[in-house]
């Protein structure tokens, strides 16, 4: 079976996103010269799974991030929705986390990097990420969308590794423990 894991930015006081989405926050944040591990972490999945507040998200950045194709969880959008530039790197589905992760096994996908606040809420609840990497950003923004919430119970995880940076940025990398 497949694996999901995570790549998050996250602010100090817990959110991942302003109500709206947007990531203006982040994006004030100046790491230069640091190395967050993205490239290398990319590289290292073979599928990117997002919601569709995400992709909306991501589509306002200009230039499209991903190397890997994207699956967009959705039961609302359909490929119309997708730029024509993207349609080929881009696919719709509604399929919920445990479908999905079957129909990717059928397909030879190994490595699933779980992107977007309620597509790893969704995935944490159905018990399929493996490990996390968490960016905590030195700024409180006061509300949001976060990825932790208290309706899903207990997590258990192993501590793997902490980075600090110059920026004041922290990296957490977590092992989820098997239930």
């Amino acid at each position: 079976m497949p694996t999901g894991h995570i790549m998050m930015a996250m602010s100090l006081d817990g959110f991942v996103a302003r109500p709206d989405h947007t990531l203006d926050w982040l994006e004030k944040q100046s790491t230069t010269g640091e190395d967050h591990g993205f490239e290398a972490f990319q590289q290292s999945v073979d599928v990117i799974v997002m919601g569709s507040g995400s992709f909306r998200t991501v589509l306002g950045f200009g230039e499209w991030p991903y190397r890997k194709p994207v699956v967009v969880l959705s039961r609302s959008m359909t490929s119309e929705d997708i730029p024509e530039n993207l349609r080929d790197k881009v696919e719709i589905t509604a399929l919920k986390p445990k479908a999905l992760m079957k129909a990717f096994d059928e397909r030879g996908i190994q490595r699933v990097y779980v992107d977007g606040g309620a597509v790893i809420k969704s995935f944490m609840k159905a018990k399929l990420i493996a490990d996390m990497k968490i960016s905590i950003v030195p700024v409180l923004i006061g509300e949001g969308i976060r990825i932790f919430d208290e309706s899903r119970g207990d997590t258990d995880l192993e501590m793997v590794s902490i980075e600090k940076f110059p920026s004041g940025l922290v990296d957490l990398v977590y092992k989820v423990k098997a239930p």
